[in-house]
Parts: C-alpha cells; structure tokens; sequence
C-alpha cells in the first residue's frame, strides 16, 4: 500500500485525520494527525467485521476487465466531405435567407469563415462540419466510395 502522504510503500496503512481530510497513513505520518481506526497488522489479518473497502478497491480486486478493441472508424464507415459541400451550406443558407453575417453568429464564427467555408477556401474542422450539417439541417459529409458522385 502507499502512504498518502510520503508516497513510501509500507505493509499497511491507517486512516488518520488530518485537518479535515482523512488519509491512509504510514506509521511515520500518521503521529501528524488524529487516527480514525486502530492500524492493521497485516493485511492478512484484516477480517470482514472491519470497515468496508473502498469501492475503487472492490473493482481492483475482482480481476481485470476484459475490453475489446474497437476500431471506430471500421464501425461508422469512412465518411468524406460531398465534392459540392461549399455549394450546399451556401444554398442551405440562402434558402433559410440568412446572411453570411447571421449564419456566422449562429455558429460561433467569423462571417470571414463561413465565407471561406462557402467558396471552398478552407476546408472545415470535424467540429464545423457537424455544426453546420446541425444548423443547416443538410448533408455535408458522404461515404468514401459515394463521395465521387
């Protein structure tokens, strides 16, 4: 175990408080506060009637999780922005008769970027394409194979 206060790994631990805060303490450090429990003489010898573990420590002890390894790019498919997608934000724009002004407030964004975004100058973040395919209620983005369309 490791004292919370020093960082030495000792046998055991006790809780001690110390100001406000209740820390597992090696024996050194637990004479700079009020102990809470008596301290344990081996880990061994701890039986079920004493205080309850921890639930961090409950999960340590029952082995390890078993995870598997996910490839999220195989699971959503690769997606690429539409060859026209500079041309639907502006005619989805137009078409709720916004400005270039407007749209830019209601993304967070400077008019010069949704300009930019409009004419194909930049091209957009993650983060601004799904803003945008939100907002605009339109289809920016399109399967690899079905972006050639």
């Amino acid at each position: 175990m490791l004292c919370e206060m020093c960082g030495k790994e000792v046998e055991a631990t006790s809780r001690v408080r110390i100001e406000r805060s209740v820390l597992s303490l090696c024996a050194e450090c637990a004479k700079f506060g009020t102990p809470l429990d008596p301290p344990p003489a081996t880990a061994a010898a701890a039986t079920s009637s004493g205080p309850r573990p921890a639930v961090g420590a409950t999960r340590a002890s029952a082995g390890p999780r078993r995870l598997e390894e996910r490839d999220l790019y195989t699971e959503i498919g690769e997606l690429e922005l539409a060859p026209d997608w500079g041309r639907r934000v502006r005619l989805a724009r137009e078409g709720l008769g916004w400005t270039p002004e407007e749209l830019g407030k209601r993304l967070n964004e400077k008019k010069s970027v949704v300009l930019k975004v409009e004419t194909g100058g930049i091209h957009p973040p993650d983060e601004l394409v799904r803003k945008l395919e939100r907002l605009l209620k339109v289809r920016l983005r399109a399967e690899a194979g079905a972006a050639s369309e």
